[in-house]
């Protein structure tokens, strides 16, 4: 490319829509052109807004009403239409691309976000990467001995997917588990070269030297995994049958004055005070607040929908509230995301914010958000006398729930019988 106004070539590396070689002879063309009274030049537009392929003209053109609607910059908009472009030029007729192809093929710098999004949209995205889960039991059941490996990594995919006999478990599930599993059988390792050869004695030696969540949490993922053994002839013989766990005493306490004192003071921005008010008032969960929607808000009327539990809005969570929509409406004035917390990578999909986006806003608080829920449970119950249905109408808990919180409050009370909970 050369220079509209001296024909000097233009330096290699340029943008594309760049016509002068320097800001001088852009304004020597400007001055030139209005002396002339010439009207300006069209703007540039990318070249796959005019494409002849139909397809890579309608992708580019969404993208570019995408990128205006949500305030995309210029060089996002042109660099997810040349992502766009590289997927789409050389697709065969009625053929979709694959999740692993927009990683392979386009370049780095198109934001892959943005551009599946497009895909999404106009339903042209086939999802074949394998999810992150999937790949964590093959990588680690890998590391164990051979006679242990395929029943681990079988009872896992089960327990991620359900059966028959069982519901589906989270993620955080199979990693808790796992991690208690897994030194056990290393031990077992030693001596032993199947899981079937596991003994009740064997199961005994991994437990004694255990206390406590432990001791329970061992227990109860080592009878999940011999019972799916089992089931399924893996094992001859279940040595956890009848093996009970430990029960753990409840050690909740209440927060000290001091420190919550010094979560008010931690709290600096909007997002943090929004978390730890849901947290502290009503008692929300941290996939409660990820999940909370601008639908389950009514701020005319003081209400909030949590978990489906509709409960009056208190003054403290309505001033939070109005301060982070303040913000999110700032910062992201043409989000399509229904959702109360949104982030910088979520503004431009549905999908909630993450747990770990969650945590990592109130990581300096030193506490998390079920700790600040359940000192708000236990400061009812001891500000209520105990009562378990109170606390269950209250929080929507269950009743087997609120009837442990009421234990501990109890508990308490009874050891401490000057405590003067209405102080707090």
């Amino acid at each position: 490319m050369t220079c509209q106004h001296c024909g000097v070539p233009i330096p290699a590396g340029s943008r594309r829509d760049r016509r002068y070689c320097s800001h001088n002879c852009n304004a020597l063309a400007s001055y030139y052109r209005r002396k002339a009274g010439i009207a300006p030049p069209p703007r540039w537009q990318h070249p796959a807004l005019r494409s002849d392929n139909l397809l890579v003209r309608t992708a580019a053109e969404h993208a570019r009403q995408l990128g205006q609607t949500n305030d995309w910059s210029p060089s996002t908009i042109r660099c997810t239409i040349d992502g766009l472009t590289t997927l789409l030029d050389d697709l065969p007729p009625g053929s979709r691309v694959q999740s692993s192809q927009v990683r392979a093929r386009i370049p780095r710098k198109p934001p892959i976000l943005r551009v599946t999004q497009v895909l999404t949209d106009l339903d042209l995205l086939d999802d074949d990467t394998v999810p992150t889960i999937r790949s964590w039991i093959d990588r680690n059941t890998e590391q164990l001995p051979p006679g242990f490996a395929e029943p681990v990594r079988a009872w896992l995919l089960t327990l991620l997917d359900g059966d028959r006999r069982a519901r589906p478990r989270s993620p955080s599930s199979l990693y808790v588990y796992f991690s208690f599993v897994r030194p056990a059988i290393q031990r077992w390792a030693v001596d032993r070269d199947h899981l079937r050869e596991i003994t009740r004695a064997d199961v005994a030696a991994v437990l004694k030297p255990l206390r406590g969540h432990q001791h329970r949490t061992t227990v109860a993922a080592l009878r999940s995994l011999f019972q799916f053994a089992k089931r399924r002839g893996l094992v001859f013989a279940n040595p956890t049958t009848r093996l009970k766990a430990t029960r753990v005493e409840p050690t909740l306490m209440p927060l000290i004055d001091t420190a919550i004192h010094a979560i008010e003071q931690a709290t600096t921005n909007p997002v943090q005070r929004l978390i730890v008010a849901l947290a502290v008032v009503h008692a929300a969960r941290a996939a409660t607040i990820r999940q909370l929607t601008l639908d389950d808000l009514d701020l005319p009327n003081h209400r909030i929908t949590l978990a489906g539990h509709t409960q009056r809005l208190s003054e403290l969570t309505r001033h939070a509230l109005r301060t982070w929509l303040e913000h999110r409406r700032t910062a992201w004035p043409h989000s399509p995301n229904r959702h109360v917390l949104i982030s910088a990578r979520t503004a431009i999909a549905t999908t909630p914010v993450s747990n770990v986006y969650l945590q990592n806003q109130i990581r300096g608080l030193g506490v998390t958000t079920d700790r600040l829920r359940q000192d708000r449970i236990l400061h009812e119950a001891l500000t209520v006398g105990a009562d378990p249905l109170h606390l269950s109408l209250v929080f929507n808990l269950s009743l087997s729930t609120a009837s442990r919180y009421a234990d501990i409050a109890q508990q308490l009370l009874a050891d401490q019988p000057g405590f003067d909970a209405s102080s707090r």
